[in-house]
């Protein structure tokens, strides 16, 4: 069904939906997918972030479909859609600021060394630390900071992100020859 021409979802086909009908799903998703995708990405700016958010919409949106009341779908969905933004972004600036918080201090709780060059030394390589952390993606550094500051496994990550634990092993070993490829080490 088009109303104005966009597409719409019939009560009928919410319901088939709600039933569990795969086909009805899958048809939702296809009618929508780039209209929700597009409404995170306006949130929060990255492409492999609001295509990993834009699933979990997905997955909440099949979850209350049974709390549906027949009152303008496409805004409920929108709605679901934006919220889910909002948390992701949330999430990623509190990640981010935990991150600096561990980062300073793991650098501040090294060994001070008897020299005087080593202070402005270690500042110095703490701040390029965090600019090569700042290159990377918000998901290559949620990565980072779960495996290196929290010591978490690969599997751990994986359960957490909603994704296959050779993905994580990817982001790691692609943010590691990221910051390598950042890191400028004076001779």
């Amino acid at each position: 069904m088009r109303e104005e021409g966009r597409p719409i979802f019939a009560d009928q086909h919410i319901e088939k939906m709600i039933e569990g009908d795969e086909a009805a799903f899958r048809l939702f998703v296809e009618t929508y997918r780039t209209y929700l995708y597009q409404v995170v990405y306006s949130v929060l700016h990255h492409a492999k972030d609001a295509e990993d958010v834009t699933q979990e919409v997905f997955i909440q949106i099949y979850l209350s479909l049974p709390h549906y009341r027949s009152q303008g779908f496409k805004t409920w969905i929108t709605r679901i859609a934006v919220n889910k933004a909002i948390d992701a972004k949330r999430k990623q600036r509190r990640r981010n600021e935990e991150l600096e918080e561990r980062m300073e201090e793991v650098v501040s709780s090294d060994a001070i060394a008897e020299d005087a060059e080593a202070p402005l030394l270690q500042k110095e390589k703490q701040l390029q630390l965090h600019d090569c952390l700042q290159e990377l993606s918000p998901s290559h550094r949620r990565a980072v900071y779960a495996y290196y500051f929290e010591g978490k496994s690969y599997k751990e990550i994986a359960a957490e992100t909603g994704v296959a634990t050779k993905t994580v092993e990817s982001a790691l070993y692609r943010a590691k020859q990221l910051m390598r490829k950042n890191w400028r080490e004076e001779p």
